[in-house]
């Protein structure tokens, strides 16, 4: 089994002990509607085990990444969204708000307003890309 925390709110969703809209679930990750929707679709995809941020993945995890990251791809097609109008990413410690790692799939960016724009502004201080976490998470080894 997974490792989960008790007090996670994301945990407790993974664990179906705390209401959310799940629109996708496997052995590994499962995939949220976000309850404070920043345009039209916005989900988060979570790892089904505990970590806290992007700065904590380490090596060993690389597999669990690319899964999480791979089914931004299964998202966008089961949602319908337009691959080329859609952001992902995730915030960067310490401007994240859950303390569980979580990748955000967000579409379209046009309905975004200019503050929410600014909170995922692509590879800021704040908000960085699969691309970005994937590279630290090879100079690990």
């Amino acid at each position: 089994m997974e490792t989960r925390l008790e007090n996670c709110l994301f945990c407790k969703i993974i664990d179906n002990k705390e209401p959310s809209e799940k629109i996708y679930e496997d052995d590994y990750v499962t995939c949220i509607k976000d309850i404070n929707p920043v345009s039209t679709h916005h989900y988060l995809i979570l790892p089904n085990k505990h970590i806290r941020n992007a700065k904590e993945l380490k090596i060993e995890d690389a597999e669990l990444y690319d899964k999480i990251v791979s089914i931004v791809d299964t998202i966008i097609e089961r949602q319908g969204l337009d691959p080329g109008n859609t952001r992902t990413g995730f915030h960067w410690p310490p401007f994240n708000t859950v303390n569980h790692l979580h990748l955000h799939v967000i579409s379209p960016v046009e309905n975004m307003s200019a503050l929410r724009r600014f909170m995922f502004k692509p590879n800021s201080y704040w908000f960085v890309s699969t691309d970005y976490v994937k590279s630290l998470l090879h100079s690990c080894s």
